[in-house]
């Protein structure tokens, strides 16, 4: 039998021999071989002829069934599908499973089972009867985790039997499939903040390329383009066409930065306060890509998703949409890092006005309270959520300190708020916008607004 998958077919028993065959003998294959031996030496020693053929055919029969079952050459193909590939926490995949019997002999009974994490669910495991040749089989199962993270998928195995069942041979796939989870996102209500950075919506503004006549900065012609907006001063001083450039929507910016330090989470599991800030960090940058903006994925230790284009962040549709997935899939298996501040973050943001800024923190001691501070002159709004992870843990919250904290953001321009044990984002989002309404109708200082809007 040579069992396999498109582009890979692999008889991995066969290169283990007929030990290896030897070894796949049932209970009842070894009670019988037993038995048989048993009866040829009792039949030696008491001069029974008759037992001795007894014996020599209980002995025999496992063994002519473990040849012929090892010397059985079926091929079947095999193919995966997930559905989808990509689960939010708490979700369920289907995996679709194909069997192909692509030899000229029908195959006998076949038990199939796909090697999943435990995390996923029990094994699962399909008897397949008679397959005739050419003939195909599907089955499907469901799998589902609370946990983020990448889980493998496979190698798929199939168990031949013979008729007698005294003997079982495995044969293994040699292909993969991984199923992504990542963290849970909830939807968002739309906010507005106004100020002075641009974007799209009401607030957007155009970043012009020509001032005026003696001012114009063309480009070269490619196909395709309006030859009424060639430029001929400039086609005659290059030598080739030019065009005049359009004015360029320029694409509001926002940062999302998580706060993965271990010194700053306690507790583990879905319910900790590490994973409420991831999940919350995939809720923000998916409604904020939804609303048209370039975002970024920024952490602690400086590392940037999808970190191409100028500042790591994505340009065009189809490029926010690639790095979407590539965020949420940096997400699901983000885990504590080692670091013990957030200045590496802070020398990323220090580049210039970085548009909006979403932060996600756990405990901050005063000088990462001071650090997070500083990273508020760079962007043109911050909004900071700050867990208290030991509250999350179940012991004695550090209230004191945390509202010390917490004060200090606010006093810096951050719009900042506590994420109490079992808070819901939409909530504490609604906030935020409460709390630029009051800041703003106090007639406070500082630069808190956002042109873009949250919508």
């Amino acid at each position: 039998m040579a069992a396999g998958e498109p582009g890979a077919v692999e008889d991995g028993d066969r290169k283990g021999g007929l030990r290896a065959a030897l070894g796949g003998l049932t209970t009842r294959g070894r009670a019988f071989l037993a038995a048989g031996v048993a009866a040829a030496v009792c039949a030696y020693v008491l001069g029974q002829s008759d037992l001795l053929r007894v014996g020599l055919l209980l002995a025999v029969l496992p063994l002519v069934c473990v040849t012929v079952l090892y010397r059985t050459r079926y091929r079947v193909t095999a193919t995966r599908r997930l559905s989808p590939s990509r689960v939010p926490a708490g979700s369920e995949a289907r995996v679709h499973l194909r069997m192909d019997n692509v030899s000229r002999l029908p195959t006998g009974l076949l038990m199939l089972q796909d090697r999943v994490p435990y995390v996923l669910g029990p094994r699962p495991r399909f008897v397949l009867d008679r397959v005739e040749a050419g003939g195909r089989r599907e089955v499907s199962y469901r799998v589902r985790s609370d946990l983020r993270g990448r889980y493998p998928l496979g190698p798929l195995q199939l168990r031949l039997s013979d008729p007698f069942g005294m003997c079982e041979l495995t044969r293994s796939f040699s292909a993969y499939d991984t199923l992504v989870v990542i963290p849970r996102t909830v939807p968002l209500p739309a906010l507005r903040l106004a100020g002075e950075a641009s974007g799209y919506g009401d607030g957007r503004q155009r970043s012009l390329a020509l001032a005026g006549e003696d001012d114009i900065i063309p480009r070269g012609y490619r196909h395709g383009d309006d030859l009424r907006r060639v430029h001929w001063r400039s086609t005659a001083r290059h030598g080739e066409l030019m065009v005049r450039r359009e004015e360029q929507p320029q694409r509001a910016r926002c940062t999302v930065l998580l706060d993965t330090r271990q010194v700053a989470y306690q507790g583990a599991g879905p319910d900790s306060a590490f994973e409420w800030a991831v999940s919350g960090a995939a809720s923000a940058l998916v409604h904020m890509l939804e609303r048209g903006f370039a975002v970024r994925l920024l952490t602690d230790d400086g590392n940037v998703v999808p970190g191409e284009g100028a500042g790591g962040f994505a340009g065009s549709t189809q490029e926010s949409a690639d790095s979407a997935g590539l965020m949420l899939d940096t997400l699901a298996v983000v885990g504590h890092s080692g670091g013990g501040g957030l200045a590496r973050a802070h020398d990323v943001l220090r580049g210039g006005n970085e548009g909006l800024l979403i932060a996600f923190f756990g405990d901050l001691d005063e000088e990462q309270a001071a650090v997070a501070a500083r990273m508020r002159q760079r962007a043109g709004a911050a909004v900071a959520f700050v867990l208290d992870s030991s509250a999350w843990a179940g012991d004695e919250p550090g209230a004191a300190g945390a509202g010390k904290r917490l004060r200090q953001l606010r006093e810096a321009g951050w719009l900042a708020v506590a994420v109490e044990p079992g808070a819901e984002l939409t909530a504490l989002w609604q906030l935020v916008g409460r709390m630029r309404t009051d800041t703003q109708s106090a007639g406070s200082g500082g630069p808190t607004g956002f042109a873009g809007g949250w919508s």
